[in-house]
């Protein structure tokens, strides 16, 4: 890898129309698991101005039972079921903050097109007889940590949310009253051996309240931003030579899913590294933790971060691979880039990673049973960032650097 080179990601804020679509299904995801901690949910959700609109396929049987005769004339769904349902999403929608004409919370027209899960898919995923449970599709997931920031973050992304996240704190609490919930950053870092020393552009453009594009109100929203960003960012990255560029189109009065459609599963770069690793392509929100998609890609966030942690390397990449039905994972690779320990190496971190007793062997129920993943903890990861939070409690437990002893007795 150059040691000295440039460096850009980009983070959206949860009022964004694709942060908006993620919060809902993952909204939907913590009711179902809420009723049953064995539901099988994949939701997608699809925001547009004044309305929302959600598909997929759920298994949850204290809410929907296509086979129960009582349920019949409400098309297979409890009683009140489907109430709950649009309240979850409504209530999400009033927290992020949307009570614009264009999308509001107690206005918007909503439509629930929830089915049944497929039968097919049931029995490949389903443990039955002296058969494990089996991943819910194939896939390649990977994990990623380095050193550049404490929460073991590529910088870049980190301190784009961290903006943002600022941002909305304002935005809720008054102190920013001129903001609205749409908003995205954009960090170019630039980077010497490898690390990065200063920051040579900044993007933020966010929704503003009305006016606030001209004059004094602008200059106004200007001054806010640039001191949220500089507060943010450590000592001595920003300087003279810095490039701002804060609402450089103009006016955003319109945002959210009035300014553009939203969809589930359009931001798998925000959600992950910033680009600073590879994706394996599958979206996180929505998708119940049976899903590799989600689990894998956690557990593999989990050890990577934990290799770093443990002063193994400054840099990991994992990938985990499963096949659609099957519980064992295909393969697992390490990569700490050059960066390992002296006497480390990836093949080593490898076999320490599979001689672990206490991860299952990687596999889909492994995974769920070690990080606790069967728990309505998803809404909170569909903004600013699966990865890189701080872990409490059963809250991002993907985040927790308890393995760190582990990989180094099993490496000797």
């Amino acid at each position: 890898m150059r040691k000295s080179y440039l460096f850009t990601s980009e983070s959206v804020s949860e009022g964004h129309p694709d942060k908006v679509s993620d919060q809902i299904s993952d909204a939907i995801v913590d009711l179902m698991l809420g009723k049953d901690p064995e539901a099988r949910v994949a939701c997608e959700t699809m925001t547009t101005t004044q309305r929302v609109i959600l598909s997929g396929e759920i298994r949850c049987a204290p809410m929907y039972d296509n086979n129960n005769p009582d349920w019949a004339d409400n098309g297979g769904w409890a009683p009140g079921a489907k109430d709950e349902i649009e309240q979850a999403v409504r209530q999400t929608v009033r927290e992020i903050g949307y009570e614009q004409d264009g999308f509001h919370w107690k206005t918007l027209t909503f439509e629930n097109h929830l089915h049944g899960q497929s039968s097919e898919i049931a029995q490949g995923v389903d443990s039955s007889g002296n058969k494990d449970e089996g991943a819910g599709d194939q896939g390649i997931m990977f994990g990623f940590a380095c050193d550049e920031t404490p929460d073991l973050m590529p910088a870049t992304l980190d301190y784009s949310h961290k903006i943002l996240e600022r941002l909305a704190a304002d935005r809720k609490s008054g102190a920013a009253p001129f903001l609205e919930p749409d908003a995205k950053s954009q960090l170019s870092l630039r980077y010497e051996d490898g690390k990065p020393v200063a920051c040579t552009a900044i993007v933020v453009s966010t929704q503003h309240g009305k006016g606030y594009h001209e004059g004094e109100k602008e200059a106004e929203l200007k001054a806010y931003v640039q001191k949220v960003v500089t507060e943010i960012l450590p000592d001595g990255w920003i300087s003279g030579d810095t490039e701002w560029h804060i609402n450089p189109t103009g006016a955003f009065e319109i945002g959210g899913p009035d300014g553009d459609a939203g969809l589930t599963g359009r931001k798998i770069i925000v959600d992950t590294y910033g680009g600073a690793a590879p994706h394996g392509g599958g979206a996180f929100s929505g998708k119940d933790p049976t899903k590799v998609d989600r689990s894998a890609a956690y557990i593999t966030r989990y050890l990577a971060k934990n290799i770093v942690a443990a002063g193994l390397a400054t840099r990991c990449t994992i990938q985990l691979s499963y096949a659609i039905g099957v519980s064992k994972p295909l393969s697992l690779y390490v990569d700490t880039h050059g960066t390992a320990a002296d006497g480390v190496s990836d093949e080593a971190l490898e076999n320490a990673i599979r001689g672990i007793e206490k991860l299952g062997g990687l596999t889909p129920r492994g995974i769920r049973t070690h990080l606790g993943l069967n728990k309505p903890i998803y809404r909170e990861s569909a903004a600013y960032g699966h990865f890189g939070r701080q872990a409490d409690g059963d809250r991002f437990p993907w985040e927790r650097t308890d393995l760190v002893e582990d990989l180094k007795a099993a490496l000797g």
